[in-house]
């Protein structure tokens, strides 16, 4: 194991966090089945009094993992230099079989704890716990990808040697290599940048259509949903080419150096907040008729339609502008 301030805060971090949310959705359990508002028992006031305690303790829970995934971008990063044939996140991660998957669990926390803090969020504006069982539904999913992200980056982060020799993001992301990678940055350039701009303008008027007319949320949610990897795809094949100016390099790691300005955290925090706020919408959206949610939610929704669209606007604004000023003409 390589010591590290940053990979010792994260185990620490991650294996708390994992711990409470393990224990939160143990204990929310009873509150699924036997909480009852029309129970004026003490018994459902001390269950109501814990749903507070407990849904206190996920929020901050979750927000953690939502910063754990860039804390973990960050000391992948920032150990490249511990390895031969690295040169950014890319070789660091290969250098252990378990670095790719650790970084694939900490994206499905990151989603699935966005979307439970917009449930919560949503949730503590009715005065009947309208969504309760919803969010404590989805607390489980939320604890077990906490669970397995802790789990796999431990193995990652106590795996990794100096001796290993491992292979640059030039040669993980070539065209020719058999990996799925490969297999992203080999995508016609062409084809993708016209899915890239259809999707982006089915967005824009599935969400301009919502918010004038209140319809059409369902095509906005899946749309929105279905833009995070279509996006990414899009930025590996072809967008991260005019950020590098090199037309053979497709890697989506080293932009989030300090050569390229730490662009790609503003640039993958957008993708993320546009999949995670647009998808809230499509969950949302079945109850907009409770009684508890009817004068906040329509509001709520319309703020959450703003927000994806401004994130995934970014996202776009800040790639075709490198296209625009980069020297690189494909």
């Amino acid at each position: 194991m390589i010591l590290s301030p940053a990979i010792l805060a994260l185990l620490a971090g991650s294996g708390l966090t994992a711990g409470l949310l393990a224990g939160a959705a143990v204990a929310g359990v009873p509150l699924l089945t036997r909480f009852d508002l029309t129970d004026g028992s003490e018994r459902q006031l001390r269950r109501e009094r814990r749903t507070y305690l407990i849904s206190t303790c996920v929020a901050y829970a979750a927000a953690f993992e939502l910063l754990s995934l860039f804390l973990f971008l960050a000391a992948a990063d920032r150990l490249h230099p511990f390895f031969v044939g690295a040169m950014c996140a890319a070789g660091t991660l290969n250098a252990h079989p378990w670095g790719y998957p650790s970084l694939l669990m900490r994206l499905v926390t990151f989603l699935l704890a966005g979307l439970w803090l917009l449930l919560h969020h949503a949730d503590s504006k009715g005065y009947d716990y309208p969504l309760l069982r919803l969010k404590y539904g989805l607390l489980p999913l939320v604890a077990l990808a906490s669970v397995a992200a802790a789990v796999s980056q431990t193995r990652y982060f106590l795996g990794l040697t100096p001796e290993v020799i491992t292979s640059c993001c030039g040669a993980l992301f070539s065209a020719a290599a058999p990996t799925v990678a490969a297999s992203l940055a080999a995508l016609p350039p062409r084809p993708v940048g016209v899915a890239f701009a259809a999707a982006l303008l089915l967005l824009l008027g599935s969400g301009m259509i919502f918010l004038r007319r209140g319809r059409g949320g369902y095509l906005f949610a899946a749309t929105a949903v279905a833009a995070f990897p279509l996006f990414l795809a899009a930025f590996i094949s072809w967008f991260c080419l005019y950020f590098y100016e090199l037309p053979t390099h497709h890697c989506p790691f080293c932009v989030l150096q300090r050569e390229y300005g730490y662009v790609g955290y503003p640039l993958f925090l957008a993708l993320l907040g546009g999949a995670v706020t647009g998808g809230g919408v499509g969950v949302l959206l079945p109850y907009r008729q409770r009684a508890s949610l009817a004068a906040v939610l329509p509001r709520l929704l319309h703020r959450l339609v703003i927000l994806s669209l401004g994130a995934y606007g970014l996202f776009a604004a800040l790639c075709l502008y490198r296209m625009w000023v980069s020297p690189l003409r494909l």
